[in-house]
């Protein structure tokens, strides 16, 4: 089994502590919670009509709107430059090396397709094509 690097331990770590968080958020709202009467003494909130305490007013100021986002306009290239960084690059020598490894498997193949057709194929065609005339 492969090893994990550092940045997929970490995120996994991450991704253990919120589950253990909210787990504990979870255990604190079930023991603080309420009684089950005094739940069901509240009305209960229709989903699709508004209850009178929801609609809204009309003489209260107006609400701000929420800032706006940064623009992530060229966000996408510095993800590519970040990931770009983090690329484990082959030496040259090795480069050159596997360079001549598919050179000299391309020469390989070509030549076995071009024997296989020429000596082989082309002379089978031609003897059963004269054996039929």
């Amino acid at each position: 089994m492969a090893t994990k690097s550092k940045t997929q331990r970490a995120k996994a770590s991450e991704k253990r502590q919120a589950k253990k968080a909210a787990r504990l958020e979870d255990e604190l709202e079930l023991e603080s919670a309420p009684d089950q009467d005094a739940e069901e003494a509240q009305p209960k909130k229709s989903l699709f009509k508004k209850s009178e305490d929801e609609k809204p007013q009309t003489d209260s100021k107006p609400v701000k709107a929420e800032p706006k986002p940064k623009k992530t306009r060229f966000k996408f290239f510095r993800d590519v430059r970040s990931e770009m960084k983090r690329v484990t690059w082959p030496s040259g020598r090795d480069v050159l090396q596997w360079t001549g490894v598919v050179i000299v498997a391309l020469v390989f193949f070509g030549v076995y397709v071009a024997l296989l057709d020429n000596v082989i194929i082309t002379p089978l065609l031609v003897l059963l094509s004269g054996l039929g005339a």
